[in-house]
């Protein structure tokens, strides 16, 4: 989990390409890091924002509704050159299937559960979200990132 532990402020070098508070980009792990200058950087992203949509969805685990804060909008030049829009999920890869059944059931393979099932029921949330405007909704995992 050392990619976790990184939390930072992001300083854009193409400011006008950014969709929210300029000042305000905070990353949470090096990986939201490397996204983030892969946008800043990268002529074929058009905008993109950092936590600046909220998407509701109902949590499985006390049927509540609650916000979600995908990590990324990004819109991009496709190679038409037509604008494409996407909500951008990061997560390690391990969190994105779900966890072995096992025999006993301790407390991290309970978290592990339970995040597995409040992430899905994000994600589910996240795509009908982005289905209705257009837009596509992906994870990236250490394997997309090269990392």
């Amino acid at each position: 989990l050392r990619h976790m532990a990184r939390l930072g402020r992001y300083r854009p070098s193409n400011i006008k390409k950014y969709r929210g508070d300029y000042r305000n980009i905070i990353y949470r792990s090096s990986w939201e890091k490397i996204f983030m200058r892969y946008c800043d950087k990268n002529d074929n992203i058009i905008e993109w924002g950092s936590e600046e949509v909220i998407i509701p969805y109902r949590s499985p685990l006390d049927n509540r509704l609650h916000r979600y804060f995908p990590d990324f909008y990004i819109k991009v030049k496709d190679l038409s050159g037509a604008p494409k829009k996407y909500i951008i999920e990061i997560k390690p890869k391990r969190q994105c299937v779900a966890p072995k059944i096992q025999k006993t059931k301790n407390r991290k393979y309970v978290r592990e559960v339970m995040e597995y099932a409040k992430n899905q029921a994000k994600w589910d949330a996240a795509e009908d979200w982005c289905a209705d405007r257009r837009m596509e909704f992906k994870v990236l995992t250490e394997d997309d990132l090269g990392v």
